[in-house]
């Protein structure tokens, strides 16, 4: 597409082991993927192994039409690969293998130069386990245009859900993105509570002086507080098969969003992102085809 942002996806890809099969994933690879499917230039900047989990990782990347050309293949390293179970709600509980390629990212001229025109970097905490990918992010921070959208996901996963570094890291960020839990752990320490999501952005967005806050609680919808207005989009109950990248859909497409020409307002924005993921966790996996039925599917 003429003129799609470049957008920069920079941590972990793996294989999700779920109970029905194994789906390619890892979050910054799920909005990866579903950037590319509204068109944007979405660019994976991560690592596999050069084993078979690692060549079929980039296989699927060619298929659905994804550059692989900034996700450096290591010999000494295996692909990741997570195992999720679920619940009876499909939710979704995660064993994360350790020591493995993702944790090795390297930032090669190409990224830089990627970097330099990017219209955004979307990063997330899990990456930030390995200290050699922090300091991959930071030669990424400091190349990035002044006015390129610095995205944090936030993905508390035990036991790598070190507080105090993902507080340093929402520091950066000019867009913050979390779950209901993680932004009431994030505050205080509390419990998720149905109503104290706007609270929570906004304590977050005065400690960490994010701009933009947002907040999703799964089937009673999300939250986005930008320019001090809190806007809230209630969920719609639907069939869930799983949860597993109904937050990375969502994510995805509030960017493009965000990202277009002329937004729109943050009512429509939120709309679009939460029917998007509320499709995807009628789905397997992280990563559906699009059809027409997909809502806000631009093709």
């Amino acid at each position: 597409m003429p003129n799609a942002p470049t957008i920069l996806c920079f941590g972990e890809v793996l294989w999700d082991c779920l109970p029905s099969g194994l789906f390619a994933g890892g979050a910054p690879f799920n909005v990866g993927y579903h950037l590319h499917q509204h068109r944007a230039d979405a660019r994976i900047v991560s690592a596999t192994g050069r084993d078979f989990l690692g060549d079929e990782l980039n296989r699927r990347l060619h298929h659905w039409g994804l550059s692989n050309e900034l996700i450096t293949r290591h010999t000494g390293l295996p692909t990741g690969t997570v195992i999720a179970a679920l619940g009876d709600t499909g939710d979704a509980r995660y064993d994360i293998t350790p020591s493995v390629a993702w944790d090795q990212i390297f930032v090669t001229q190409d990224t830089v130069q990627a970097a330099v025109g990017a219209r955004a970097l979307v990063f997330g905490s899990l990456a930030q386990r390995s200290p050699f990918n922090r300091t991959a992010l930071e030669r990424l921070f400091a190349v990035l245009p002044a006015d390129a959208l610095r995205v944090f996901d936030v993905n508390l996963r035990p036991p790598h859900d070190d507080l105090a570094l993902v507080r340093e890291l929402a520091g950066h960020a000019t867009l913050l993105k979390l779950n209901a839990a993680e932004a009431a752990r994030l505050h205080d320490g509390g419990d998720e509570t149905p109503g104290r999501e706007e609270a929570d952005a906004r304590a977050l967005a005065a400690q960490t002086n994010c701009p933009v806050v947002c907040i999703t609680a799964g089937e009673r919808g999300a939250g986005l507080l930008r320019a001090d207005q809190w806007t809230w989009e209630p969920g719609r109950k639907v069939e869930v098969a799983d949860t597993v990248g109904a937050g990375d859909s969502f994510l995805a497409a509030l960017l493009v969003g965000l990202l277009s020409p002329e937004p729109p307002p943050d009512a429509a924005l939120l709309a679009r992102a939460c029917r998007l993921g509320e499709w995807i966790a009628t789905q397997r996996g992280a990563t559906p085809a699009y059809d027409d039925t997909t809502p806000a599917n631009p093709l």
